[in-house]
Order: C-alpha cells, then structure tokens, then sequence
C-alpha cells in the first residue's frame, strides 16, 4: 500500500488518507477501531473533541506500536473553547485527552462563537510547539474570509462536505490563493444510494475489481481532496484503504467530475447551526 501524502501550506505533509471516527461511540470503541485501521497502514485519524472520543484515539495511538511520529492526529476545537486564554487553556486539555505532546492538526469545528480570538491563541499553541498545523472546518460563509484575511498563519485545510454532488469548486478557488486544502467529510455522500450507484462508479468498478465505494475514494485521492470515512465494519476500514494499487484515467475522472450537481446532504444554515448547536459544551 502506498499511502500519498498532500503538503500542506506550512510544507507539513500531511497522509492523504484516513480513518474519521465522527459517530464511533466511546472510547474503547474508538480504541478498537483505530488499532485495526492502523494495523492496516492507515497513518491519519480526524477526530474532535464534541466527538468525546479522544481518549480512545490516544490509547490507540500509544498501544499500536506505531511511532507517534508516523501517525497524523487530527482534531478540532467547539466554540465553546474560542476565545484568547480560553482556547489556550482548552488545548492544554485535549493533549491530555489524546495523551501526546502535539496535535499535528487542530481545526476550528464551528463558524460561529469568538473564532478569531480563538485563532490568534491556535497560532500562538502552534509558536509553542503544541500544535504543528492549523485550519477550519465548515467556514463556508463570508466568515472565511475574515479568518483569511486576519490570520498571520494561514489555515492549512478547510474541512467541508465533499463529494461527486458537491464537488466544492467555487470554494476550492476562494482557497487558492492561501494554499488552504480542502479536507472531505461525507466523501461518499452520507452513503447515499443514488450517489454510490451512479452508473459510472458500476462500470469502473468491474473494470478495476474494485466497489463502488472505492472508485468514489480513489476519486477523492486524485483530486487532491485528504479523505478520511468512518467505519465501525472492519471490513469497510479494510476496503476503505485498498485504493492506492489502481489509477483512474483522465477520461475517467473528467467523467466523475460531470456528476457534480451542486447537492449537498447537509443543509442546516448557518443560522440553525448557531441554534442548535451553540448550547452544547463536550464534556472534558
């Protein structure tokens, strides 16, 4: 398996392929399912902490036999923690939640709350050795271009929904200039059946004696995009990581390219977000 790798606009590089474990429940079974994923050659997991699974990915982390230094722990910080001094004092804690000394990635996981004071203490976490890259996830308002515009560093990825429907172009462009790199959740579409079944992936799929879903990911890998699914299914987490020994062609992917729809699956505005999700503070 050869894993590839993105470099990062602070020339971090970054492995192109994970494991998420968004909606894996508790820590031992986070544990679990990171052991087998980097007992596969995965070498990335995404995490966070409104996911209140960091622990199990620390202990996974220690207990693999896998040098820390070999592996990419990604998380992200809830509003709840924005703030100069408070975010400061919130990724003091989540090291101690991962159990390691750095975090290679720490994103912002919401556009809304003091997100610039909470970038300023990121960039300041990343001049104190405690976090190696910083970025955002799902700033896709004008809020983005004010973290953009103020940074001193600027965000390395921009984790959004991204997939064959919803293929990000106008934004991948508004990224350009700042070498941000888009980071993919959703990438097979919330598992949409219309999505998975496309025609195209089918055919592509016998011809490569691969599924479906694999075609989906190998797409992702070619556009550049850094994709982590999440799997309970040791299978899945198997096949998930069976990409890397077949190369689509250029007609191929143009192909894929023209199932963009604009659709995305997740259509909460940012609004609703603020209300639904502002109220909530993980538990340390």
């Amino acid at each position: 398996m050869n894993q590839t790798y993105v470099t990062l606009n602070n020339k971090s590089k970054i492995p192109q392929f994970g494991i998420g474990v968004y909606m894996v429940e508790g820590d031992a079974n986070t544990k679990k399912v990171c052991l087998d994923a980097l007992a596969l050659g995965y070498r990335h997991i995404d995490t966070a902490h409104a996911y209140l699974n960091e622990r199990g990915v620390g202990a996974a982390v220690k207990e693999s036999g896998v040098s820390r230094e070999d592996i990419w722990i990604t998380s992200k910080l809830w509003p709840s923690e924005y703030g100069e001094g408070k975010t400061l004092r919130a990724i003091d804690k989540m090291l101690a939640r991962l159990d390691t000394d750095y975090i290679d990635l720490l994103l912002l996981h919401q556009q809304f709350g003091d997100y610039m004071g909470a970038w300023k203490d990121m960039e300041k976490a990343v001049a104190k050795g405690k976090v190696n890259a910083i970025g955002l996830s799902n700033f896709e308002s004008d809020r983005l271009e004010e973290v953009l515009e103020a940074a001193t560093i600027k965000p390395a990825v921009l984790q959004v929904e991204c997939h064959p429907y919803y293929q990000q172009n106008s934004l991948k462009k508004r990224l350009e200039p700042y070498g941000t790199v888009i980071e993919s959740w959703y990438p097979i579409g919330h598992g949409d059946t219309g999505l998975i079944n496309e025609p195209v992936f089918t055919e592509l799929a016998k011809k490569y004696g691969k599924t479906n879903v694999q075609i989906i990911l190998r797409w992702h890998i070619q556009e550049g995009n850094i994709v982590f699914p999440k799997s309970n299914n040791p299978q899945h987490i198997k096949e998930n990581i069976d990409i890397f020994d077949f190369e689509l062609t250029a007609e191929e992917m143009e192909t894929i390219r023209a199932l963009d729809k604009n659709v995305r699956f997740f259509n909460m505005s940012l609004e609703e977000q603020e209300k639904v999700l502002g109220g909530f503070v993980p538990a340390d």
